[in-house]
């Protein structure tokens, strides 16, 4: 179906429908890409296909623009797990950097206050 954006929210963008009734299309639903601010997707007044999810006892629409796409695929959860897969690794590498960086700032840290306190390997006189 084909509607217009009447409202954002930080929750999802309210949409007429041609039918006169309005829905929710809920953040997740705007795009398969992560969704910070739908703002920088769309804007009040813009014309867009959705796809109706569900209509609820209450009267509630439930939306999507993104599984209204000519491209949309349900199985792209595969796709999505290959790339969290990708990422993990990058994840680990940053970890693993993070803890090795850590460690010799620790490491100076301790030469730096030991010294100055006359810890190890400071030479003291006897009295």
């Amino acid at each position: 179906m084909e509607g217009v954006i009447t409202g954002i929210t930080k929750f999802g963008a309210f949409v007429e429908l041609s039918s006169g009734s309005t829905g929710l299309v809920h953040i997740s639903e705007i795009d398969d890409d992560y969704v910070k601010d739908i703002n920088d997707f769309y804007k009040k007044s813009d014309k867009v296909k959705v796809k109706v999810l569900s209509v609820e006892n209450n009267g509630k629409i439930g939306l999507s623009i993104k599984q209204a796409k000519a491209g949309y695929t349900p199985g792209g959860k595969k796709d999505r797990k290959k790339n969290e897969t990708e990422n993990k690794a990058s994840f680990e590498d940053k970890m693993n950097r993070f803890l090795k960086e850590s460690d010799e700032r620790l490491l100076d840290l301790k030469r730096n206050t030991e010294s100055k306190r006359g810890g190890r390997g400071s030479y003291r006189e006897a009295f």
